[in-house]
Formats: C-alpha cells, sequence, structure tokens
C-alpha cells in the first residue's frame, strides 16, 4: 500500500455562531471567532490517497487527476468564500476547521475511484490543524 499527499491552498473568512446560545454564551465560547463580520485564514489542505501502484504507469492515481478533482469539489468551492454565507454545508453548521474537513472529506470520497481517500489534513494556521480520516 503507498500513500499518495498532494496539498493546496485556498483562503476563506467565516465565524462561528450557534444560534442556540444566547450572545452572551457565544462571546464567551467562541471569543473573537464570533464576529458577525468574520475573519479569515490562509488554508492548507492536504489530501492523502492510498492506493497500489499501478504497474503500468507507476502511479496510485493520476496526479492531474487528483489535482483537477480537488480544486473542482473543494478549492472552487471554498477559496475567497465567506463559508456562513456561500457554502451550503455551513448556513446551518459552524464552520470550525473539524467541520471544514470533515465536509471536504465528504466533497472528495465519492469523487475518487482508482485511489481510496485515507486522510484529510486541513491547517487553519500553521500551528493548528485537523485530521480527519473518514470515521464517523
Amino acid at each position: 500500500m503507498v500513500y499518495l499527499t498532494r496539498k493546496a491552498e485556498f483562503s476563506a473568512s467565516h465565524y462561528y455562531h450557534n444560534p442556540e446560545f444566547s450572545p452572551e454564551e457565544n462571546r464567551r465560547i467562541f471569543g473573537k471567532c464570533n464576529n458577525p463580520h468574520g475573519h479569515g485564514h490562509n488554508y492548507t489542505l492536504e489530501v492523502t490517497v492510498k492506493g497500489e501502484v499501478d504497474q503500468r504507469s507507476g502511479f496510485v492515481v493520476d496526479l492531474k487527476d487528483l489535482k483537477e478533482i480537488m480544486s473542482r469539489e473543494v478549492i472552487d468551492a471554498v477559496d475567497h468564500r465567506f463559508l456562513n454565507k456561500e457554502v451550503r454545508e455551513f448556513r446551518d453548521l459552524i464552520p470550525t476547521t473539524e467541520n471544514l474537513a470533515i465536509a471536504i472529506w465528504n466533497w472528495l470520497q465519492p469523487k475518487l475511484n482508482v485511489a481510496q481517500l485515507h486522510r484529510i489534513r486541513l491547517y487553519e494556521t500553521p500551528d493548528l490543524f485537523v485530521d480527519f480520516y473518514g470515521e464517523a
């Protein structure tokens, strides 16, 4: 089994807010991330796939295909977007890095037919990232 990782970057803004919380509770739990005008991040996405090496091509997956799928399914959907307002999944779901990693998994997993999706690693900042392996 070979594991292959491809990186991509995107910028997006968001804010954290739970409508079930009082305004005070939202401010206490989410702090400055509760600003309704949002704040932005330059995210780094790592998509790791796994599979057997194709003996004819020497690849686990065609890198051009993987890049195209990542661009179409993820980058085009979130780059320079206000996640809470412009991405359907986050109209009713807090766009934390954790929830964003799960959404990315759900967008990519059905589109990969040669290699198997193994891990989504999403950096919100250089020293904060989430790993998601598809477990519910």
